[in-house]
């Protein structure tokens, strides 16, 4: 694709009520979930993003039955053990996540299956995820540096207790299915806590699992008979992010993100916020498996933050706009403890550093973080962005250049699609609906 004109030098602020896209983990599970589930599971508002329907052709290829209408699916479950052979390598994309929780649904089968992905997925770690499976006696094959393609051999597999070498939610999860399929119970401790979509959804399927008071330790029994449910999946915070950090720095913004998950291992960037002096209030409240509200955003004068190791997992996903946050307050911002983002679609360190600075931002980048000098007013050194095909990074300076006082354009906005397909319709409603009240 061309080039993207962005939005530019926004006079009237952001305005209206916007219902983003269902949660992007959430749904990769719920698909997972009830494919290994006896009967038939409904998913509502799932996110038909690129990442999730690689999750959906995967599960489909597995021999699950998988039928689609808009954002409703429907899956016929056939228990642990139904899954098939795939008849060809599964074709992971750029999926993350498909990769690593498939790999420990795939250690416990009957089968051997061959995953790979695209160029930039093939770069990522993934003996993070093989390493402490084979403590459980699963047999994952990557290559000689650690990454895809993967040979996945399906073998029984034993309980075991693992402790993890990293704060992620992806290797926990993939360690918690592979621990459903082993012959004894299984304890997996954290080395910091992630977001618990996994824990909780199981537990509404029928599973046996229980997360200690410290919200390290994770006990699973194995073998569970796991039963359909509904599923409504709730907005993705991850996405409504963008527009909380747009009307934020967006003078005369005031606008309602609608039915947001606000699970507490994920509202990291709420936190952010309300340290940096956000206006945010929580409407309209909901309980359930994901606790959801309403979030009305209104424009806020920033002050610097500093973070570290333990406030990183809660917020990994946004770091990008963070960093956004950061360069539209008045002073210092120190970012530390996120060398995870070395090691996501891009190197978000290094690309978030090179795309800010082109906005005329003062950025320092450290091994495993941030320092960023905030202003209010910058000069443009390169008018050319580049999303360096990682969506968040498309999307953070697609919100970024509604403050630059020159044009500015986009390359390879098409890695949006991978979790916001109408990212920009989305936001292009919410700058039209900013003009009109300002008539």
């Amino acid at each position: 694709m061309e080039q993207k004109k962005l939005t530019t030098h926004l006079q009237h602020g952001l305005n209206g009520a916007l219902a983003v896209p269902g949660d992007k983990s959430i749904s990769h599970r719920a698909l997972m979930l009830g494919a290994i589930a006896q009967g038939t599971t409904t998913i509502k508002h799932f996110l038909s993003s690129a990442d999730c329907l690689s999750t959906l052709r995967a599960m489909q290829d597995l021999g699950i039955k998988i039928t689609r209408d808009g954002d409703n699916v429907s899956v016929e479950g056939k228990g642990l053990t139904g899954l098939k052979k795939p008849e060809h390598p599964l074709n992971m994309g750029n999926s993350g996540t498909t990769t690593r929780l498939l790999m420990g649904l795939l250690a416990g089968q009957s089968f051997e299956t061959e995953l790979f992905g695209d160029t930039s997925l093939q770069k990522r770690p993934m003996r993070r995820v093989s390493e402490p499976l084979a403590e459980m006696g699963a047999s994952i094959l990557t290559t000689s540096t650690g990454t895809l393609p993967a040979k996945v051999i399906g073998k029984p597999l034993q309980g075991a207790q693992v402790k993890l070498k990293v704060a992620s939610a992806q290797v926990k999860s993939a360690l918690i299915l592979a621990a459903l399929q082993a012959k004894t119970p299984s304890t997996i401790i954290e080395k910091l806590p992630t977001r618990d979509h996994t824990e909780r959804m199981l537990q509404e399927f029928g599973a046996q699992i229980e997360t200690a008071a410290d919200h390290l330790t994770i006990t699973v029994q194995p073998q569970p008979r796991l039963l359909g449910q509904t599923v409504i999946v709730p907005g993705d915070i991850s996405s409504a992010a963008f527009f909380i950090v747009a009307a934020t720095i967006s003078k005369h913004s005031e606008i309602v993100l609608k039915n947001v998950n606000i699970n507490e291992t994920r509202t990291g960037i709420l936190s952010v916020l309300q340290k940096m002096g956000g206006n945010l209030q929580l409407e309209n409240k909901s309980t359930g498996t994901e606790p959801a509200a309403d979030l009305r955003v209104k424009y806020a004068t920033l002050s610097p933050i500093q973070l570290d190791e333990k406030e990183i997992p809660a917020v990994i996903d946004e770091l990008p706009l963070v960093a956004l946050l950061a360069a539209c307050a008045h002073g210092r911002s120190i970012l530390r403890g996120a060398q995870e983002l070395r090691v996501k679609e891009t190197d978000r360190i290094a690309t978030v550093a090179q795309e800010l600075r082109k906005l005329g931002v003062l950025v320092q980048e450290l091994p495993d973080g941030l320092i960023i000098d905030g202003r209010p007013a910058w000069d443009i050194n390169d008018p050319v962005l580049d999303s360096h095909g990682d969506h968040r990074i498309g999307m953070m300076m697609a919100i970024a250049a509604l403050r630059s006082p020159e044009a500015l354009a986009l390359k390879k906005p098409e890695a949006i699609a991978v979790s916001y397909p109408t990212f920009f319709s989305d936001l292009e409603s919410l700058i039209t609906l900013g003009e009109e009240e300002s008539k």
